[in-house]
Parts: C-alpha cells; sequence; structure tokens
C-alpha cells in the first residue's frame, strides 16, 4: 500500500522539526501551519521558537495587542497572517476557554482558519484521520497516482488522498505527514530524486518515463520594486518603533509618492496599520485589523 511505504520512509528520513516533536500541543501546531503558508521552513524556525516563547497559548496573544502580532511576525512575509492568528486566539479563549477545538468544523468556524489549516490541525495534532493536500501532497499523488508530472490542488483531491490513508486514526495522520515530507524533500517540483523515492517502483509518472507538464508553470511575481515590498518597508518603520510615527518617517522609505501611498493605503485596509487623529500611523491597537484579516 502506498501509505505503509511512505510512512516507513518517513521513519528514517523525516526532518527533525519542532513542531513534529512528541508532546506539541494543538495551539503550536496551528503557529506552525500558519507560519509556513508560502513561506520555507528555515525562515520559519526561529520565529516559531519566538513566537511560541512569548505566547505559548491562546490566551497569551489574546490578552496582547494585534499591533504586538504583527511586530513579532517580522519578516516572513503577508503579515495578515499574524492578524489571523491573533483573531483566532481571540476566539478560542472567548468561545472554547482558550483550548484550540477538536473538530475540522469548529477549527474552520474560528477566523482566518481555511479548510487546509483546520485539517492539518486536526490530522497532525489531534491525530485524526483526514486528507491534508498541500501543493506538496498533490504532486506526490499526482505523478505516483495519476501519472502526471503535477497538478493544481482543488476541493477534488481531497476525495482522492483520503481514498489513499490506512483507517486507522493513527496511521492516517502519520501517513498525511509522510506524503508532504516526500514532497518537500524527494519529489520536488523541479528536481525530483526519483532514485531516492520509495514509490519509484510503483510510480505511474516514472513508469510513462516522466511526461513533461502539459502547461508551462507560472513563476511567481518577482519581490523588488512592487507594491510588497514598499508596504515591508513602511512595516519596518513602524515594527522597529517604540509607538506611532509621523509620515515623514514613512515618506523617506520609499521615493515614488504614487507607489508609497497605494501601499500604504493598502496596509491601512488590511487593518495592519492605524491611522490616528494627529497624522501618525502606528500599528494596530485593537482586535478591528485583526476582524478584517479574517
Amino acid at each position: 500500500m502506498l501509505a505503509d511505504t511512505v510512512t516507513a520512509w518517513y521513519d528514517g528520513a523525516a526532518r527533525d522539526l519542532p513542531w513534529r516533536r512528541p508532546g506539541t500541543g494543538a495551539w503550536a501546531v496551528l503557529v506552525s501551519e500558519v507560519m509556513l503558508q508560502q513561506t520555507p521552513v528555515a525562515r520559519v524556525l526561529a520565529p516559531y521558537e519566538k513566537w511560541l516563547e512569548r505566547w505559548p497559548t491562546p490566551a497569551a496573544l489574546a490578552a496582547d495587542e494585534p499591533g504586538e502580532a504583527v511586530r513579532m511576525w517580522g519578516r516572513l512575509g503577508y503579515p495578515r497572517r499574524a492578524l489571523r492568528l491573533h483573531a483566532a486566539a481571540v476566539e478560542v479563549v472567548a468561545r472554547h476557554a482558550g483550548e484550540l477545538p477538536r473538530t475540522v468544523p469548529e477549527l474552520l468556524a474560528l477566523p482566518g482558519i481555511g479548510d487546509y489549516t483546520a485539517r492539518a490541525v486536526a490530522a497532525f495534532a489531534y491525530r485524526q484521520r483526514h486528507a491534508v493536500v498541500d501543493t506538496n501532497v498533490r504532486r506526490v499523488v499526482a505523478r505516483a497516482v495519476e501519472g502526471v508530472a503535477d497538478a493544481a490542488v482543488t476541493k477534488r483531491d481531497l476525495l482522492l488522498v483520503e481514498s489513499l490513508l490506512p483507517s486507522g486514526d493513527e496511521q492516517a495522520a502519520a501517513a498525511s505527514v509522510a506524503l508532504m515530507e516526500l514532497g518537500a524533500l524527494v519529489c520536488t517540483a523541479r528536481a525530483p530524486r526519483c532514485d531516492a523515492c520509495p514509490l519509484a517502483a510503483e510510480c505511474a509518472w516514472l513508469a510513462r518515463g516522466r511526461p513533461p507538464l502539459a502547461a508551462p508553470v507560472k513563476r511567481p511575481q518577482g519581490y523588488a520594486g512592487t507594491d510588497r515590498q514598499v508596504r515591508g518597508r513602511l512595516l519596518a518603520v513602524l515594527r522597529e518603533s517604540d509607538g506611532p510615527v509621523g509620515a515623514d518617517l514613512l515618506d523617506q522609505v520609499w521615493d515614488e509618492p504614487v507607489q508609497r501611498a497605494r501601499a500604504l493605503d493598502g496596509l491601512v485596509a488590511d487593518g495592519l496599520v492605524d491611522p490616528l487623529p494627529d497624522g501618525r500611523f502606528g500599528l494596530p491597537t485593537s482586535t478591528r485589523g485583526a476582524r478584517q484579516a479574517g
């Protein structure tokens, strides 16, 4: 069985990551899953440890300002994720007595928690049988089962991946993380190491001679010169300041005024920056931004 083969490989090849260690609670798993969205593992390790050192429970984060979550997020990118975590923590305290709920529907009801994240927490933290499909899992299944180079993640994949999982909860949870790890380390997008893959003997894609993608992969947009870069610089000023700052200080981070104003307006609209009555700007000090981020 495919799942058994991958799980046996994982037992000897898995990376030692802090969110996978025995005794890791559901809150820590949620933090890791949110941080890992669109961000490589290597960049997440240090911020993850610092985050949990400061906010080891949802209640600890909920008691702090959402702006402090944005400050602690640092340069991980996509900082609205910090507001989503804060909003989720507030809801967990208000509705679940500070304990992350155990079911996928309850997890989905939290602000900013999508289907993938809810399933990941239920599987990895609570050891339940759920298909957890990210791009790594989808690529492994596309190649090994369907014989194609890759495929976009869709809701239809949940049934296919679920059909590959063992019937037991613990075994299914182990298989889910093993499939993810295989896609991250061996069955990679650009340079798959088929000679090291435990599924090589049964891989439909390899048997077909590794046919290329039917359509070229879209390359991600560059970072330099984009509104994302400007937003990052504006936020950096606020994160590094002890309090609100004047517009003149923000003006110094980018020479082009139209793009700078557009980026600042976007940060305000996203709830990441609060415009103050005196003309200064600061990190959010209420749950307004956190609610918007959801």
